[in-house]
């Protein structure tokens, strides 16, 4: 928080890259820590990245009363219903357990709004993103490797504390990889993303950061990120012009010949290709059998809960479920008409065929959004690149329209 702060005021484009990678090392950092002395859950480490990007409350402080006139109606209506969940979870629960949750809650919406309020900052943003997430892409992807053919002792005695049966199981080559976050769906996420982002990339660390970040993308074996993924791809292939498309049929063949060879040999072949048998035999599938009897069971439950249990409520494989749950109905319908509204607006206009980046973005959010119906993907490490890309969508709009491009 120290560092972030220092910072957030002197170096602001540093400190948005040392806010990413908070987000993505501070669950390993927590699993060392547990190895040299014990098991702790919960960790007050895992608070490390909401705090580092909780410096951006300034942001909110600073812009409060001009935000409306600036065209962020969506980010007020998003404020006022994580707020409303915080007030109503104080009636049920501590204040501390609230407090937590609406960090959880916040954050990502912060980093949005970041984006939005110093959108002349644009160019800089986006090739701070463009290179964090290349890095992001070789590192994450390698230590996936790693531990899925180590399985290192830190990750097993997580893994095995954890109780997450959806990890798989604590020996090598029997690891669904999850890295140096802390489940495979946040990996996933934050792969899906970065590998969506490497359209853009060239130079010496592209080829090398594409196998390792595919071949670790797939033995996460999370499928919603896979299909978040092909819709990104396609939105983005529609959405450039023909000299762009052509750069990405290019880009897609060369990582193709490159990363396909290595998912057909072992020991990467058969976890990978059993994964993908699942996506065709739904009936034998456990995770949607439990998802399916999960809605059948609570979601008549959630539409009737009007008023919500508020920030800090249990939650279920689904953002639906979830939101209605610790918002309401009307903390719901708040926080969603702020999401929905940013993502319309990052379909207004030609900007996107102008800005390959610009076109990602809006591929990242969209291949989001389609996932919430199977996670709370709006929260944590995967709410940040929800919102954070929606956020420098939005902040990419604006930079153009001063241009006067059209």
């Amino acid at each position: 928080l120290a560092v972030g702060v220092f910072l957030y005021f002197r170096y602001p484009f540093l400190y948005l890259s040392f806010m990413w990678w908070m987000w993505f090392l501070t669950p390993l950092v927590r699993r060392l820590a547990d190895y040299k002395s014990s098991f702790t859950d919960p960790s007050p480490l895992l608070l490390a990245p909401y705090l580092v990007t909780a410096v951006t409350l300034v942001n909110v402080w600073q812009y409060l009363p001009t935000i409306y006139r600036r065209g962020g109606l969506a980010f007020i209506l998003s404020f006022m219903g994580v707020f409303y969940g915080f007030f109503v979870g104080l009636i049920y629960r501590s204040p501390v357990q609230v407090g937590i949750a609406l960090l959880e809650w916040l954050a990502p919406v912060l980093i949005s709004f970041h984006f939005f309020v110093n959108w002349q900052d644009y160019p800089h943003y986006r090739k701070i993103i463009q290179r964090t997430f290349l890095w992001a892409v070789l590192v994450l992807g390698a230590y996936g490797i790693f531990q899925y053919l180590v399985a290192p002792e830190w990750d097993r005695l997580w893994l095995i504390n954890a109780d997450i049966n959806s990890a798989g199981r604590p020996f090598p080559l029997e690891i669904r990889v999850w890295s140096t976050m802390n489940a495979p769906a946040p990996f996933g996420m934050v792969m899906m993303a970065g590998l969506l982002l490497l359209f853009n990339t060239t130079g010496i660390l592209y080829l090398p950061a594409s196998a390792m970040g595919y071949l670790s993308f797939f033995l996460s074996r999370v499928r919603s990120a896979w299909g978040g993924w092909m819709i990104g791809f396609f939105l983005l292939a529609f959405s450039l012009k023909t000299q762009f498309k052509i750069r990405l049929i290019v880009t897609v063949i060369i990582i193709a010949t490159c990363v396909i060879p290595l998912t057909l040999i072992e020991p990467f072949s058969e976890q990978i290709t059993s994964r993908f048998e699942t996506l065709s035999n739904v009936e034998n599938d456990v995770s949607a059998q439990a998802r399916a009897e999960t809605y059948q069971n609570l979601l008549g439950l959630a539409l009737s809960s009007w008023f919500g249990e508020g920030l800090g409520s249990p939650q279920f494989d689904s953002a639906i479920l979830a939101m209605l749950f610790s918002l309401g109905w009307f903390g719901t319908c708040l926080y969603m008409s702020g999401m929905l509204f940013l993502t319309l607006s990052l379909f207004l206009g030609k900007e996107c065929q102008l800005d390959p980046f610009l076109a990602t973005a809006r591929a990242i959010s969209l291949g989001m959004l389609a996932q919430l119906i199977l996670g709370t993907f709006m929260l944590g490490s995967s709410g940040a690149i929800l919102w954070g890309f929606l956020g420098i969508g939005i902040a990419g709009r604006k930079y153009y329209l001063s241009q006067n491009y059209s």
